[in-house]
């Protein structure tokens, strides 16, 4: 089964963070993302810009309504997402609970990941019968 992993990280303290702590931080975390690939768990991942890049939608009426910046504003922000081939998810959890950068005062968010291909194929029937 498949787990989306949430990275989160505190703006602040990783500003605060001196340039060989950042890189020992980043080296033993993408260490650990070399034995999850060796092993067969890791799917894919990324990082992410910091949230004063985002741009957030939302329908009002109808409209899309488009806002500078994350969501909420919170301590926290979402730093990169990791995808984990896990069998369920106590594997998840002992997996990201390795992860070096929990040692950083990072925190992660695991999620199983929806298995949408029958309501895809559904969808696609439905749309096939009316063109």
């Amino acid at each position: 089964m498949k787990y989306m992993c949430f990275g989160y990280y505190d703006k602040s303290k990783f500003e605060g963070m001196t340039e060989n702590d950042r890189n020992n931080m980043f080296d033993s975390c993408w260490e650990y993302d070399d034995h999850l690939r060796a092993n067969g768990h890791y799917v894919s991942g990324e990082g992410l810009h910091p949230s004063e890049d985002a741009m957030t939608l939302r329908s009002n009426s109808g409209k899309v309504a488009t806002t500078d910046g994350p969501y909420a504003e919170t301590k926290e922000q979402l730093g990169g997402v990791l995808i984990l081939d896990a069998r369920d998810m106590n594997h998840a959890v002992q997996l990201m609970s390795q992860h070096p950068s929990l040692k950083y005062g990072n925190s992660w968010e695991i999620r199983p990941i929806a298995d949408m291909s029958e309501l895809m194929k559904a969808s696609e029937q439905r749309r096939k019968k009316r063109q």
